[in-house]
């Protein structure tokens, strides 16, 4: 009777339930997409770099646009970036998504055991690239390989050689493919734990400024991994110490194959949580080249003048699969990116080029075709050093290497037995 009793509802009241978010599209059904809360061009204001983080708060629930759908840049958003700039932010994104497509065929022709593509993201990494200054260090996530290429002093050649695990990769096979690690690029060793990377910008955020540095920090993070622990914490430390760091949360719809509602985004904003945090707030078209660059600038800007943290949630999405291990068509339909209201992040500026007539289809046409010539030079170098398809490999005996300063006896037997033993 008392099991009974605790089980049964009042009279006149609901059971209690729980909600579980559902995504506005699966397979065989179009998307809804009006879930996303969008702004027009140039509509949403652009504060001082002082502005409080509580006064921020419609700032990360609009969405801070710069380009129209017919190309004009409008709005105090607006960078009034040099054309000659501009043609430099499509070449990069242009490249990133050549080296993205060979990459991916690369894997699948056995040559790499795993690759991940940022199709339809390479304008949030390349955008934040050129706003940030020689020495700023990045704490990035495994799609942020348009921070590499949107530099020139990065080898295509070695980033491809680290994908293949060859005799040439710096990483000597110690890393997964895709986990780069740059540190004369500022481009911290990227981990396959989620969201560890927050918690490291702001400790060396705060690091720079005990040393009384000018260097600031970056971190980045996936819509789904805001769910785990670490990102509160950084947002906690980031919040009381005011720390110099640009925290980014890039949300592109899906964490693999969970939508973005499942870690809190449907009710509200991931920017939303650094209001409530104590921490400025931005929540940006992430497809849009222009808004990311003035953002970003406005980030660093802040962080440059002691004024703290500011968090920015990246709009945007992922338009292909997670990784090549997984197959979104299971989950959600096929034609999502085709109607996906921020468009094509690489189109958009390319029309943004032509509409104030310092580009033309031609040129684009041209510089694509540069490009993939170009990747696929740098593709058939790497493969000179070996590919996983014919076995050269770094030597087994490298296991050693690089872990002591000066070796250990029981590991010098070790490495002995291991040569002797060829």
């Amino acid at each position: 009777m008392t099991e009974q009793r605790r089980s049964a509802a009042p009279a006149g009241r609901e059971p209690l339930h729980l909600h579980v978010p559902e995504p506005s599209g699966r397979p065989g059904h179009h998307t809804d997409f009006s879930y996303l809360q969008t702004s027009p061009a140039g509509a949403v204001p652009r504060p001082p770099i002082d502005v409080s983080p509580a006064d921020t708060g419609d700032l990360a629930r609009a969405l801070v646009r710069v380009l129209a759908d017919d190309g004009r840049a409008l709005g105090p958003w607006n960078p009034q970036l040099e054309p000659g700039r501009l043609r430099q932010g499509l070449a990069a994104m242009l490249k990133t998504r050549a080296f993205d497509a060979r990459m991916l065929v690369a894997q699948r022709q056995k040559k790499t055991s795993f690759y991940m593509q940022s199709l339809g993201e390479e304008a949030i990494g390349t955008g934040q690239a050129f706003a940030l200054e020689p020495g700023d260090m990045c704490f990035p996530t495994y799609r942020q390989q348009s921070l590499l290429l949107a530099r020139d002093d990065i080898s295509m050649v070695e980033m491809m050689c680290q994908l293949f695990s060859n005799q040439r990769d710096p990483m000597k096979g110690r890393q997964l493919p895709v986990m780069y690690s740059y540190k004369r690029a500022g481009f911290f060793t990227i981990s396959g734990n989620l969201a560890t990377q927050f918690i490291q910008a702001v400790g060396w955020a705060m690091a720079s400024a005990i040393k009384r540095d000018t260097r600031i920090a970056s971190g980045w993070i996936g819509d789904g991994a805001t769910a785990e622990a670490d990102f509160h914490t950084a947002l906690t430390f980031a919040h009381v110490y005011r720390a110099p760091v640009i925290l980014n949360v890039v949300n592109n719809q899906w964490a693999i194959s969970t939508f973005q509602a499942i870690a809190g985004g449907e009710a509200t904003t991931f920017a939303g949580r650094g209001v409530g945090s104590g921490i400025a707030s931005l929540r940006v078209d992430g497809n849009d080249f222009l808004a990311v660059y003035a953002a970003s600038h406005w980030a660093a800007e802040r962080a440059r003048s002691n004024l703290g943290p500011t968090l920015i949630e990246w709009v945007t999405y992922r338009a292909g699969a997670h990784s090549t291990s997984d197959d979104p068509s299971k989950y959600r339909p096929k034609d999502d990116w085709a109607n996906f209201p921020l468009g094509d992040p690489i189109a958009r500026l390319e029309a943004h080029l032509i509409a104030i007539g310092e580009w033309s289809e031609a040129r684009h046409d041209a510089l694509r075709k540069e490009i993939e010539a170009q990747v696929a030079a740098a593709q058939k170098e790497a493969e000179t050093f070996g590919t996983l398809v014919d076995g050269h490999i770094p030597d087994p005996a490298s296991m050693f290497e690089d872990v002591y300063e000066t070796m250990p006896a029981h590991l010098v037997a070790q490495r002995a037995q291991l040569l002797s033993g060829r």
